[in-house]
């Protein structure tokens, strides 16, 4: 079999895929990366699907980050509907299956590899039954768009409380469903204290979504024209369509056929330069561990921005530049109905298991000046080590309480090591229809200090 060889071959067209291709491109405008995609719709924003199933994005099109012919206009080159099955390190040669099911070999000097996640798939019996989907790729989100629009459909059961699941929640109501959730956990949206999920489950109710938290799933089975859920509560439930969405696990089989190591969390195992230990291959996005930049250590954060991120230093390491991804907090934000919850950096309980002393404040404020129409409750978790070090932040409001961009404040506050006498300082906008003189995170920090111990020092910057 010949073998074509290429100077940088990219396996995985979403996030880092792209990102790494561009970036490498834009470096040395030699490089022609040829991008190894498993279907045909590279470059698409996985976290904009569920509005496309809401219908408030109604063409699946405008998901596209770019277009097909900006992208080869960027100098990127693609094999849609290739499955990369084998990396054989020592030849430098992927094997990839074509869409007719034969074999090609094609040789690189330097392999990115970015496969992504996939769909965790619990121990339910029926997952594979017809109307029970389990979404991976744009095809079957076609399908659940599909079933969701058609006349006869009404109702639908969504197993799993976690962004997606909550997200999917939201967007099926937009149609008009009557939506049932069901988590194994005490609580919707496990990411954030029970403080914050315990309002956000309320908002769910609201809007009309029946939520069941505590219930484990055993099986999905035919019922007539429905389906039923089977599962420990003993509740008789059935609906149109069911979902499933019980989280992420990083997809390695492809970086394993090379002999790549995997770390503790289960995901490809790369420096901060984003390289495996096999040589001239990197690995990027959510099938690689994640450098948290607060603990400095490895660990698994699949998140959109942090595939974009380590997808550009790959990239640009590939085409002879020297950059080290400087680290991810886990800062994301998700909106569920007219509210938005957000966090970033640790919880509580983890900055205890990881060695602080931490404190945290919870107070609600108003996003901004309660004279000026529209005021709404802001609620801040604020969490610090006993010297101040910021470890993080959760916040909940409404959509219009600007939830997100007061949590990105923190996780930069964070990133730089700054303590809350310092988030005090910042001198940051005010005018009354958007803040306060202090901003409310600020207040929330004031609240922090009021809460220490006289005599605690509380200047300065901390160490690091």
């Amino acid at each position: 079999m010949t073998i074509q060889r290429h100077r940088l071959v990219i396996v995985g067209g979403s996030d880092a895929g792209i990102a790494a291709g561009l970036r490498a491109q834009q470096l040395d405008p030699s490089i022609e990366p040829l991008v190894v995609v498993a279907d045909a719709y590279p470059n698409f924003s996985i976290c904009g699907l569920p509005f496309y199933l809401s219908g408030e994005t109604p063409d699946w099109r405008d998901l596209a980050h770019r277009s097909r012919s900006d992208m080869k206009a960027a100098g990127l080159r693609f094999r849609l509907d290739h499955t990369a099955t084998h990396i054989d390190a020592d030849r430098h040669a992927l094997t990839v299956r074509d869409p007719d099911g034969d074999e090609h070999m094609i040789g690189y000097d330097t392999l990115i590899v970015g496969t992504g996640a996939i769909p965790a798939r619990p121990p339910i019996h029926g997952l594979d039954t017809p109307g029970v989907h389990v979404l991976h790729s744009m095809d079957h989100v076609f399908a659940v768009h599909d079933r969701i629009t058609l006349p006869s459909t009404r109702t639908a059961i969504i197993v799993g409380a976690g962004y997606i699941g909550l997200e999917l929640a939201d967007a099926f109501s937009h149609r008009g469903l009557d939506v049932t959730v069901i988590e194994m956990l005490d609580q919707v949206l496990a990411t954030v204290d029970a403080e914050l999920a315990a309002p956000l489950h309320d908002t769910l109710t609201r809007h009309g979504v029946t939520v069941a938290t505590g219930v484990t799933v055993h099986a999905i089975e035919p019922a007539g024209t429905h389906l039923r859920v089977v599962s420990d509560d003993d509740v008789n439930r059935t609906a149109d369509i069911v979902v499933v969405a019980a989280g992420v696990r990083p997809n390695t089989e492809l970086a394993r056929t090379a002999g790549a190591a995997l770390g503790d969390h289960g995901a490809i195992a790369v420096d901060r330069r984003m390289r495996s230990d096999v040589p001239d291959i990197y690995a990027a996005g959510d099938c690689v561990e994640t450098w948290h930049a607060l603990l400095e250590q490895p660990t698994y954060l699949p998140l959109g921005t942090t595939a974009h991120k380590q997808g550009r230093v790959a990239g640009a390491n590939a085409a002879g530049s020297d950059t080290r991804y400087a680290g991810s907090l886990g800062s994301q934000a998700v909106k569920i109905f007219d509210r938005v919850v957000a966090r970033t950096g640790l919880r509580p309980h983890e900055a205890a298991a990881h060695g602080y002393d931490p404190t945290t404040v919870d107070v609600t404020v108003d996003d901004h000046k309660a004279y000026y129409p529209g005021a709404t409750p802001l609620r801040i978790r604020l969490t610090a080590d006993a010297d101040g070090l910021l470890l993080g932040a959760q916040l909940l409001g409404h959509i219009d309480a600007e939830v997100a961009k007061r949590c990105d404040l923190v996780a930069t506050a964070i990133h730089r090591r700054l303590t809350v006498a310092d988030l005090l300082d910042l001198d940051l906008t005010y005018t009354p229809p958007l803040s306060a003189p202090w901003d409310p995170v600020q207040q929330v920090a004031q609240e922090w200090e009021a809460q220490q111990p006289r005599g605690l020092a509380m200047t300065g910057s901390a160490p690091g």
